[in-house]
């Protein structure tokens, strides 16, 4: 049986367990899916314990995205987003490369947040490839979803309460530009699509995004899943826009990493089915 987990801290509120068994389940496939909760200085250290007991692969959220990246061999797009949420072993999924370290292969690290983003827009029909994009937010999620809209072929912009981090950001993204919030007005009505990558409209009935500034001809991705449906929707939705909820994104970031581990076509829709009922 193969075993598979996910390290954080705090884990306990984590909807991947169910999401990624029921994909195992689905394709009959022996597997388990783990949670892990190491002190949060111990990223090196849960990385190496988890090769040492043979696990094959693992999921990394808050607040061990950046540091797990000196204990892996990042992929190129993970090394630019400066964060890993995905670690394939060697002889586990795609596996490992030798990076020295006396003969021994480095477990692999990938970003597929950025996947999350891309895959979750691609699932509404929605085509990337020339559009003008906005990405509010300049922190993890908001450098996940710059850098896959880039390589995607939009022009983004980049907008942040703190307008140095956009700027900051913006500068590492191929052709991106970065501002504040208040250039929202200037730059949403004339977008092709907006994510919302900050977390806004989690913990209160609130927007990063005032309602006049959205229209028809919009895709709007909410990277807050919880609620499913955020004002930000909820007001995207009334002017007629393409609204994605977060869960998507949720979704294909565990779709791409269980491909990734096990060399398999993920069963999106049991997958889906089973984030779904936990979201409810």
């Amino acid at each position: 049986m193969d075993v598979y987990g996910l390290i954080g801290n705090p884990v306990g509120h984590s909807l991947s367990p169910p999401m990624h068994e029921a994909g195992y389940e689905a394709l009959s496939i022996d597997a388990r899916y783990v949670t892990f909760e190491p002190d949060p200085d111990d990223a090196a250290r849960a990385v190496e314990g988890a090769a040492a007991l043979g696990v094959a692969g693992l999921n990394v959220t808050i607040p061990f995205k950046r540091d797990v990246l000196a204990a892996v061999e990042p992929d190129p797009l993970a090394e630019r987003i400066g964060a890993v949420n995905t670690v394939v072993f060697p002889d586990g999924g795609e596996g490992g490369n030798d990076a020295g370290g006396g003969g021994r292969d480095a477990p692999r690290g990938y970003n597929t947040d950025a996947a999350g983003v891309t895959r979750s827009f691609e699932r509404h029909g929605v085509s990337l490839d020339g559009s003008d994009a906005v990405v509010v937010g300049a922190g993890g999620a908001g450098r996940a979803a710059a850098f896959a809209l880039a390589d995607a072929g939009a022009s983004v912009h980049v907008a942040n309460r703190t307008t140095e981090r956009a700027t900051d950001l913006a500068a590492e993204v191929p052709g991106a530009t970065g501002g504040g919030l208040d250039g929202l007005e200037d730059r949403v009505p004339a977008a092709d699509v907006l994510v919302n990558a900050t977390s806004v409209g989690m913990e209160e009935d609130a927007t990063p995004v005032p309602a006049d500034l959205l229209h028809a001809d919009l895709a709007v991705l909410d990277a807050v899943y919880t609620p499913t449906e955020t004002r930000l929707l909820r007001e995207a939705a009334t002017a007629g826009a393409t609204t994605i909820e977060g869960a998507w994104m949720l979704l294909f970031q565990g779709v791409e990493a269980f491909e990734r581990w096990t060399g398999e076509d993920a069963p999106v829709e049991e997958m889906n089915a089973a984030l779904r009922d936990r979201l409810e």
